[in-house]
């Protein structure tokens, strides 16, 4: 597995979560990977309601302050992907 560090939230203090990174060798192609705080049981019950989750997923938050690391992990992922 081969991870991009893209960066954490500017105002998390100690460089904990929010985090992304981007999976440069992931089967399917390059794929975005966060890190954030779990959401609570109203906002998945909210979410399943469009998209049910799979056993294997969850439902995270992310602070709108990791928009320009989000952006930058989709930039290289997008551009280390010979299938766009």
């Amino acid at each position: 597995m081969a991870l991009l560090f893209f960066g954490t939230d500017p105002n998390s203090g100690g460089g904990n979560c929010p985090a992304v990174w981007v999976d440069t060798d992931a089967a399917q192609g390059p794929e975005l990977v966060l890190q954030g705080k779990f959401a609570d049981a109203a906002t998945r019950a909210a979410c399943s309601q469009d998209s049910p989750p799979a056993d294997d997923e969850g439902v995270i938050r992310i602070s709108v302050r990791m928009v320009d690391q989000i952006r930058k992990a989709c930039d290289a992922a997008e551009a280390a992907s010979p299938q766009l």
